[in-house]
């Protein structure tokens, strides 16, 4: 037999994520405990027109600054099927309408400490459509729209530094560069 789970105590609960201490035992027997946050999920869109993708820069109040970053939301809607879901957030965040959404991964994103899955779709033939910014931080960031070719150098130079844009802008490009 391998590790097992064999209980856990939620020791907080918030608005969407919950924390919690789980006792475990390991292939020889031996118990241990890790404390857990649980998540909702999340999908992460890359919306590409014309060679160029489409980011944003918000503020992230768990690192207090900014960071370009690929569309993204939590999956907050009960029973949403996570491509309406992408669609929404493309729409809501960037004011885009995508005629296709393909799903190219699926990731956990800190699976040392959270069960955060996520969802990474490809966007494209997008048309302009009306915003829908959900709280404070989606009213105060831009829009940016930079080279999909650029990407590599974003990373290096460390402009780029969140790791589901990294993940879905190197996933998008290979994909687009296979096709």
């Amino acid at each position: 037999m391998g590790f097992k789970k064999l209980a856990e105590r939620i020791v907080w609960s918030g608005t969407l994520v919950s924390a919690g201490t789980a006792t475990f035992v390991d292939p020889d027997g031996n118990t241990f405990e890790r404390d857990i946050v649980h998540h909702p999920g999340a999908v992460v869109v890359v919306p590409v027109i014309d060679g160029d993708v489409i980011l944003v820069r918000q503020y992230r109040a768990a690192i207090d600054r900014e960071l370009l970053e690929i569309p993204a939301g939590k999956r907050d809607v009960t029973d949403e099927p996570v491509e309406l879901t992408a669609h929404r957030e493309l729409e809501e965040e960037v004011g885009m309408k995508a005629g296709s959404m393909v799903k190219l991964a699926e990731f956990y994103n800190s699976p040392g400490f959270c069960d955060e899955h996520s969802f990474l779709f490809l966007a494209t033939g997008l048309t302009e459509c009306a915003t829908s910014f959900q709280g404070h931080e989606e009213q105060h960031m831009t829009i940016e729209r930079v080279a999909l070719d650029s990407v590599p150098d974003l990373i290096a130079s460390g402009d780029l530094v969140d790791a589901k844009s990294i993940v879905g802008l190197c996933v998008a490009r290979e994909h687009l560069r296979s096709r």
